[in-house]
């Protein structure tokens, strides 16, 4: 498995649990884990923090986040990718995606890139 994901802390730690069980192997932290980010921390800081440990991002925050990826990316940042969930989905449907993105990805499919959940 090649992607590493951190969820953010407005995840529901129901999905980090089920990441965990479905697929070992994959590296999946949260916001508030030790060694990540701690919880209050600006989303700004959360794109550099993933960027420096090379952890893709998954998040539900549509009203701020393309803003502050614009950002990130205008002061000549990179990220290796946003997964943006839409909280319509099924669990499932978001379990599954997230496993078989992380099977499948090529290294730096998703670099400097949001992309959006929108159903299978």
């Amino acid at each position: 498995m090649t992607l590493r994901y951190l969820l953010d802390e407005n995840v529901d730690t129901a999905l980090l649990a089920a990441l965990r069980r479905r697929a070992p192997d994959l590296v999946v932290w949260r916001v508030g884990d030790p060694g990540a980010p701690p919880f209050g921390t600006l989303d700004p800081a959360i794109l550099l923090w993933c960027e420096r440990f090379d952890f893709m991002l998954v998040t539900n925050n549509w009203r701020s986040m393309p803003s502050h990826l614009a950002d990130h990316l205008a002061a000549d940042r990179h990220i290796p990718g946003i997964f943006l969930i839409n909280t319509s989905l099924g669990f499932s449907e978001i379990l599954e995606y997230l496993v078989l993105a992380a099977v499948i990805a090529e290294p730096d499919e998703y670099r400097d890139q949001i992309q959006h959940l929108l159903s299978l």
